[in-house]
C-alpha cells in the first residue's frame, strides 16, 4: 500500500481552530490579576479626568470594553520590544539600571501612595559624551504612529507619553538632564531616540490634575467630561462612553454609584 502524503482535503483553518485557546487563556489570566490601587502616573497625561476618575474607582466598564485576547498579545509584545532595547542599550555599553538592590522596579508613590508610578529605567554612565543620570522611557509602536514620533516628537505626537515622561522625572529627582525617550517600531525594528527635556509646568500641571480627581473622589463629585458631545472623537474608543453618557444630568446615585473609595 502506498503512503498518501498530500494534505487532506478539508484540513480548515489552523489558525482559527489553536488561536481561540490562546486567547481565552491570556483573557483569564488577566482576569487574575491583581487590580491596580491607585491613580497610575502613566495614564495621568491622559485629556479626560472623568475616564481616569472611572478607573480609579474601579468603575464597571461599557459591555465589551474588557481587553481581548488580541490587545492582551499586543501588550505583552510590548513589554518584550522593551526588554529587547534594554539588552541592547546594555550591549552598546549604556549602564541603564531597571531595578533596585532589593529587585523591585524604580518608581515613586505620593499622596500616600494614591499616585504611584514605575519607571522603564535610570541610565548612569553610556559611551556619549552626555550628562548622566536621566530617566530612561521606552515605548513600541507600529509603522504609522513610529513615523509621527519621528517628525513630530513625543510633545506633539502623544500627550499621554509626555507627560508620563515629565512627571516621572520630577518625582525621581532626574530633572537637571533631558530624559531619553525611546521608540521601537514593530514593524520594522528601527529605533527612535529623543532626549526630553524637563518642563516644570507641565509636571505641575499634570500633580495638580491627579489631586483634584482625589479630591472629587473624596467629597463624591464627578470630574467634568472632557467633550461636550458624546460623538467626540475623544469618547469614541473610551470604555466608559455609555456610562458616562447616559444619564445627561449626572444622577450620580443611579448613573456612576459614585462614593468615596474608603466607603
Amino acid at each position: 500500500m502506498a503512503l498518501d502524503f498530500n494534505p487532506p482535503e478539508n484540513k480548515g483553518d489552523v489558525s482559527e481552530i489553536i488561536t481561540p485557546f490562546i486567547d481565552k487563556a491570556l483573557v483569564e489570566a488577566n482576569k487574575r490579576e491583581p487590580e491596580r490601587k491607585y491613580l497610575g502616573a502613566s495614564s495621568l497625561g491622559e485629556p479626560c479626568k472623568r475616564k481616569l476618575q472611572y478607573r480609579y474607582m474601579k468603575t464597571e466598564k461599557d459591555e465589551g470594553k474588557d481587553f481581548d485576547g488580541k490587545t492582551l498579545r499586543i501588550f505583552q509584545v510590548g513589554h518584550n520590544f522593551e526588554e529587547l532595547a534594554v539588552a541592547w542599550l546594555v550591549q552598546a555599553g549604556f549602564n541603564l539600571l531597571t531595578h533596585d538592590k532589593q529587585g523591585r522596579q524604580f518608581g515613586f508613590d505620593t499622596a500616600d501612595g494614591e499616585i504611584q508610578g514605575h519607571v522603564d529605567g535610570i541610565i548612569t554612565d553610556g559611551p556619549v559624551s552626555w550628562e548622566y543620570p536621566f530617566l530612561w522611557e521606552c515605548k513600541s509602536a507600529n509603522d504609522r504612529k513610529f513615523k509621527e514620533f519621528q517628525s513630530k516628537g513625543v510633545e506633539k505626537a502623544n500627550v499621554v507619553y509626555y507627560a508620563q515622561v515629565v512627571l516621572y522625572q520630577a518625582y525621581m529627582g532626574l530633572m537637571d538632564n533631558p530624559a531619553l525617550f525611546t521608540v521601537v517600531n514593530k514593524n520594522t525594528q528601527e529605533i527612535y531616540f529623543e532626549k526630553v527635556p524637563f518642563d516644570a509646568k507641565v509636571a505641575q500641571r499634570v500633580s495638580d490634575s491627579a489631586v483634584s480627581i482625589l479630591k472629587a473622589v473624596e467629597n463624591n463629585e464627578l470630574m467634568p467630561r472632557v467633550a461636550a458631545k458624546s460623538d467626540s472623537f475623544l469618547c469614541k474608543w473610551c470604555e466608559f462612553k455609555n456610562k458616562c453618557w447616559d444619564n445627561i444630568n449626572e444622577r450620580r446615585e443611579e448613573h456612576t454609584g459614585l462614593q468615596p473609595k474608603w466607603a
